[in-house]
Formats: structure tokens, C-alpha cells, sequence
């Protein structure tokens, strides 16, 4: 069956912050330096794994918002002035109801409520001023990315695991397709947190020591924190162009890949056929890339179905750690960095490469024109979401 072409969408502005830094500046220069900002874990765990911290501080929140406070919605204010020009830009062009937040998480803010209940746990009560509602839910981060950034249109938050801030970019096409919105706030944001660390560790699949997606020797992944966002627009001055977001669902498995990546081939074709592209006019991949064993195999088979055996590919979860509900947010934007800049980022940790990874890995910086990316989020439950990018 073939896919409807969809209308080409210009992102006018994005953010980042993880263990690289604090905003696009920093995190452009470790990535470009081959840098990782994986160390140890500010958590007390009864095992050895690497983190991804951010270490930049995080400002205060307006005083409307103090009873909202969380890392995550510090870490969504710290986004939203990166992006302070582009925001003042669309809200002189569109008036407050037509700009939408459709943004993923799948943490939200279990940090603060495993602190709070420690609170519970050595006191007999819960903290002063802990509130389930304004510091652990979805929608909390969203009241608090609405009210700062003065959108008052649709808004709604994706929790689908490691793609969660990747299928907000699909929503935000169809919003504008669908001319329920003229400007879109898309992205994600994830903590560090107990549950996910221990969790993933029950699972078998974290790395005691740094992750090394692709080589031969990885371990697992290590788990990092931080947020991305991206405002989309149905007209304005673009940095970068979403042309397309594939989606599918295999449900091969509740955390295991299917080991052909059947369900991620299917996404990243999906995503070449709604833009009307070639696989031959792409340029790179952001793969997934996690660093588990079975990830990185299934992955690799379904990049080359699709695209071959020379196109470069590389993970940057070696750099940031897997940012989980903000990790597709997070790599698209690296991607549109790439394409800004003419390079790919080196897949740090990933030599020796595992001699049946059939993918061409970037061991190395590639400094080269790149005009095309496909950015790939996969998730438990098979759910797998591809983002095909282009230069402006």
C-alpha cells in the first residue's frame, strides 16, 4: 500500500541539554571534539554503570510556575530561552491558540517522587510541598512548557518508551496538515532516576563501564538525562526541514527487537516514501544504536536492507548515554547539526566495530556535505519511529 506524500515542514529553531552541555553551542563542540559526557552515577546503585548528567545548572522558575518545580520542568525552561528568538518570531506571526507542545517523556518525574518518597520512608510523611500532580505526571511538564512558552493550543504527551519524543514530530505534521496549528513546540525531556537504571539493569542490558554501541566487545547502554525541542512552523525562516516521520509497529517482542529489524525497515521506508526519496539521497543515519547486542545486529541488518553497505552511520548515545523519552528529539537535532555544519559525528567506542555489523560505521569525524539524515527511535514493544531531515 502506498503512502500519501505529506507537506514538508520548516523547523525554525532547536534546543539541547544533556551531558554535553547546556545548549547547542556545547553540545556541538564535544560531539565535533569526539567527546563523551558519560561518568558516574550521582545515584547510589549496588552495581557499576556510566551516566549521562547534565551538570549545567538550571535556572528558577517564574514565580507563577514555584509550585511546579522539577529538574524536568528547570530542564524545559533551560530549552525554552535557547530558543527565546524563534518563539518571539512565531507568536508575532500566530496567535497563542494555534501554537501546539506535543512532547514525549517516559520518566516525567519519577525523580522527584522517589525523593519524596525516601521523605516518606524516613520521616513517616511525604515532603513539604510534594504534589503528585504538579511534579510527577505527563501533564505537569506540559502545563509548564505551555505557560512559559505562551502556547495555548493543542497540546498533548507521548509516552511510547525510547521513541517518545520522536512521534511528537509526526503529531505536529498532522496538526498542520489538519490546520488545527500554525506552530508546533516539539520535544522531550527524561531525568535520571532509580527505576530506570535498576530496571534496565534487571533487563541485563546496561554496561558496567562506558557504552560502545557497534563494537564488537559493547555491553548495553548506558542511561543519561536531558531534553530537546524543536518548533516547527507552517511558515518562517528554517534552519533545517522535517520532510517526513515513519512509524510502525512490529510488536515482535516486549523489549527485543525482531532480530532482522523488520519493524525498524518498515519505519525508515515508510519515511522515505511520505517525502518521495530515494535511499540513495541520504546521506547519513543516526542509528538508534543503543549498544545492546541484539539492538545494534537488527538495527544494522535493517540500515543495510534499505540503504546498502556505504552509507556513514553512527550512534551519539556513546556521547550522551540513551536520553530514553528525549532521545529522538535529542538525535534529530544532533542531525540537523550535521546537516548544518557539513560533518557526522565519529561513533565514539565503536572500534573494533563487531565483524557482523555489516553497516559502515563512522569511526571517525566524516567532514562532507550533508543534505539528508534519517534519524532512527526504537522501542519496547516494537514501536519504531524513522525522521527523514534535510538541509534548508
Amino acid at each position: 500500500m502506498s503512502l500519501a506524500p505529506i507537506q514538508p515542514t520548516a523547523i525554525t529553531g532547536f534546543a539541547l541539554c544533556n551531558a554535553l552541555g547546556g545548549d547547542v553551542r556545547a553540545v556541538r563542540d564535544a560531539l565535533f571534539d569526539g567527546r563523551s559526557g558519560l561518568g558516574p552515577s550521582p545515584i547510589a546503585l549496588p552495581f557499576d554503570t556510566a551516566v549521562g548528567v547534565v551538570a549545567t545548572p538550571l535556572p528558577e522558575l517564574p514565580a507563577s510556575l514555584s509550585g511546579w518545580t522539577t529538574r524536568t520542568a528547570q530542564i524545559a525552561a533551560l530549552l525554552l530561552a535557547q530558543l527565546d528568538a524563534p518563539l518571539r518570531a512565531a507568536r508575532s506571526r500566530w496567535r497563542p491558540d494555534r501554537i501546539a507542545v506535543v512532547l514525549g517523556t517516559s520518566t516525567a518525574g519519577a525523580d522527584v517522587t522517589e525523593q519524596a518518597y525516601k521523605h516518606f520512608l524516613d520521616h513517616g510523611r511525604l515532603p513539604d510541598g510534594y504534589d503528585l500532580w504538579r511534579h510527577h505526571t505527563y501533564g505537569a511538564i506540559l502545563h509548564a512548557v505551555r505557560e512559559l512558552a505562551g502556547a495555548s493550543g493543542p497540546g498533548w504527551v507521548h509516552s511510547t518508551a525510547c521513541t517518545s519524543s520522536a512521534k511528537p514530530l509526526a503529531s505536529a505534521q498532522r496538526l498542520l496538515a489538519a490546520d488545527l496549528a500554525d506552530a508546533v513546540i516539539v520535544g522531550g525531556i527524561d531525568t535520571l532516576c532509580a527505576m530506570t537504571l535498576r530496571g534496565f539493569h534487571s533487563l541485563g542490558a546496561l554496561d558496567h563501564a562506558v557504552c560502545r554501541p557497534f563494537a564488537a566487545d559493547r555491553g548495553g547502554i548506558n542511561i543519561g538525562e536531558g531534553g530537546a525541542f524543536l518548533l516547527l512552523e507552517r511558515s518562517g525562516e528554517p534552519v533545517a526541514i522535517l520532510e517526513s516521520v515513519g512509524e510502525s509497529s512490529d510488536a515482535y517482542h516486549i523489549s527485543a527487537p525482531h532480530p532482522d529489524g523488520l519493524g525498524a525497515a518498515l519505519a525508515m521506508t515508510r519515511a522515505l516514501e511520505l517525502a518521495g526519496v530515494a535511499p540513495a539521497d541520504v546521506d547519513h543515519v543516526n542509528a538508534h544504536g543503543t549498544g545492546t547486542r541484539l539492538n545494534d545486529a537488527s538495527e544494522s541488518k535493517a540500515i543495510t536492507s534499505i540503504f546498502g553497505a556505504e552509507i556513514p552511520v553512527a550512534s551519539t548515545k556513546g556521547y550522551t548515554g540513551h536520553t530514553l523519552g528525549a532521545a529522538g528529539a535529542t538525535e534529530a537535532a544532533i542531525g540537523i547539526i550535521s546537516m548544518l555544519e557539513g560533518w557526522i559525528p565519529a561513533s565514539i567506542g565503536a572500534e573494533p566495530t563487531d565483524p557482523s555489523i555489516e553497516a559502515n560505521i563512522a569511526h571517525t569525524r566524516l567532514d562532507r556535505p550533508v543534505k539528508r539524515v534519517m534519524s532512527n527511535s526504537f522501542a519496547f514493544g516494537g514501536n519504531n519511529v524513522s525522521v527523514l531531515l534535510r538541509s534548508a
